[in-house]
């Protein structure tokens, strides 16, 4: 723990989702939902308009229409986010040699490493004027935290969103913990949670209060030594500028054994679109897909197929995820399942919910052959398994949300495709809300396009932060820590 709250957290608020709010003009205030659209689609992220309808990351995007049927559902756009990303890291580098990313929206500071800060007051500067500066050169709101240790600046962030920065002065730790909920300390998911309230214990006051040898007793020796600690407000551990990570992966431990084969087999595709999630944050791709399965008796087994080449497509992984499944015993329960990626290279698809390649294939032969058309203009009937090719060559080729251009009309976004058929809304990040036009899918005159920038002229940003003071007034520093708001 250090004596001054300079490590620094930043996690970008909503951040897809942000984006394309900031991107769309007619999206501004309103419930947008970024993921897959399929039948197996999953939310990536949902803007907080989305979220107070119960729309939330990692939920299947059938259940999300259900609760908002009226929001806007649109495709990733990796090629934005990543620009935006590097945006806000190489602000992040000027503040300290050691920056360390955790996803494309999100790291920690070592701001007493590059000299930015060496007290509260120096530190809610930096952090005031690190969010001043993502605002003004990517137009988007970060969260801020700040605090003696990683563990307790990450969850300083949480708690300020959104668009906050709350500093958690050192020897108040345990006082700010004390009420929250076990929940809030990493490693503690919803089966160690349960487990722990059914031991009576529901808030971070109740872990510290049962002492070390209770968590050990209940959740283990090397569990329960570090959820005591972390229930102190204790971490010591560093920000490290690199990290050479060799998998990627996800699991989840059940609170009831699992025995119907179905339900299992759900979970393991469920598990292999998170980790190809992590995977695409990390920006890597991997060639070895492993299963992880721990039975009803303990015993652990891992299965693992190694694929032609890299990739990041979730159709991929899930499918030999699923084939790995097809090789273990489940009959008895199953407690624990995990998938991940190994083999890590550094390229990655753009396409987060890709189809499968016959689908690709298909759509391509479509686009070889459109469907012709009657004298007069009028579209002739078409089978219903051609009508099937146009609408998933719609999709494929105009992924709702993405960039397009019109000779005549200029820079749009697509607001949905099918049955041969393209709507586009036109307008820019920086116009009013644009008028809706309905086009062919192969209208010569239209084309996809690259994402304009979220802010139309960025400020120079070249000497920053070296005008940051490095003391504030006794005001700007309260002991207590707070909220503020640019």
């Amino acid at each position: 723990m250090r004596p001054a709250p300079t490590i620094l957290h930043l996690d970008m608020d909503a951040f897809y989702a942000s984006a394309e709010q900031a991107a769309k003009p007619s999206l501004r205030g309103k419930a947008v939902v970024v993921g897959g659209l399929g039948p197996r689609g999953v939310v990536a992220t949902a803007s907080y308009e989305a979220r107070r309808l119960g729309v939330h990351s990692a939920m299947p995007t059938a259940q999300a229409r259900r609760l908002a049927p009226n929001a806007a559902y649109l495709v990733p756009r990796f090629s934005l986010y990543r620009k935006v990303s590097d945006q806000v890291m190489e602000l992040l580098g000027r503040l300290s040699p050691l920056v360390e990313p955790l996803s494309l929206d999100e790291a920690f500071v070592d701001l007493e490493a590059g000299g930015t800060a060496d007290d509260s007051a120096s530190a809610r500067a930096t952090g005031e004027g690190l969010r001043a500066a993502i605002r003004a050169v990517t137009g988007l709101s970060g969260s801020v935290g700040l605090a003696g240790s990683k563990m307790l600046a990450k969850i300083a962030s949480e708690e300020a969103k959104p668009d906050g920065l709350l500093v958690i002065e050192p020897g108040t730790e345990r006082e700010l913990l004390a009420p929250m909920s076990v929940r809030i300390l990493p490693g503690v998911g919803p089966a160690t949670g349960d487990h722990l309230r059914r031991a009576g214990m529901t808030t971070v006051h109740d872990l510290a209060e049962a002492g070390e040898a209770e968590l050990v007793r209940l959740v283990g020796k090397a569990h329960g030594h570090g959820l005591f600690r972390m229930a102190l407000g204790l971490d010591d551990r560093p920000v490290v500028a690199e990290r050479d990570a060799k998998s990627v992966s996800v699991e989840d431990t059940f609170d009831v054994d699992l025995h119907d084969r179905v339900r299992v087999r759900a979970e393991v595709e469920r598990l292999a679109v998170r980790c190809v999630e992590r995977l695409r944050a990390a920006d890597r791709s991997g060639r070895t897909v492993v299963l992880k399965v721990r039975r009803y008796d303990f015993s652990t087994l891992t299965r693992s197929e190694t694929l032609r080449g890299p990739t990041d497509d979730p159709t991929v992984v899930r499918e030999a995820a699923a084939r790995l499944l097809e090789s273990v015993d489940t009959t008895g329960g199953v407690r624990l399942l995990g998938v991940g990626v190994t083999g890590l290279a550094d390229y990655t698809q753009e396409d987060l919910f890709a189809q499968a390649a016959d689908a690709r294939e298909l759509a391509q032969r479509a686009l070889e052959h459109p469907a012709p058309t009657a004298e007069g203009g009028e579209e002739e009937a078409v089978p219903e398994a051609e009508a099937d090719s146009a609408e998933q060559l719609a999709a494929r080729r105009w992924p709702a949300g993405h960039d397009v251009h019109h000779e005549e009309h200029g820079h749009g976004w697509v607001q949905g495709s099918g049955i041969g058929r393209v709507t586009v809304r036109f307008e820019e990040p920086w116009s009013a809300p644009g008028r809706v036009l309905t086009f062919r899918i192969d209208d010569p005159l239209l084309r996809p396009a690259d994402p304009l920038p979220l802010v139309r002229e960025s400020p120079d940003y070249s000497s920053w932060p070296a005008s940051l003071p490095k003391s504030r007034s006794s005001g700007a520093g309260s002991s207590e820590g707070g909220e503020s708001s640019p």
